[in-house]
């Protein structure tokens, strides 16, 4: 990855996680982890998730479906 200087807000969310969106989102990570680890070995995974903006992406991946579902008032389908 590119090195580059300066600075960026990451901002935490507070509120509550409902448990069925948890245990969604722990199996997409899983599987995602497992993914890196297979094409690109366990070093890898290590650097990425090490990595901030990274580690936000993958964040914003699993967590998308939680904005949509909760703007929708809605659960949200697979």
């Amino acid at each position: 990855m590119t090195r580059r200087a300066g600075s960026a807000d990451l901002p935490l969310h507070g509120g509550h996680l409902p448990r069925w969106l948890a245990d969604r989102m722990t199996r997409l990570g899983a599987v995602a982890c497992q993914a890196i680890v297979h094409h690109y070995g366990r070093d890898e995974l290590l650097r990425r998730l090490a990595h901030p903006f990274w580690f936000q992406a993958g964040d914003s991946c699993e967590g998308q479906k939680r904005n949509l579902a909760s703007r929708h008032g809605r659960r949200g389908a697979a």
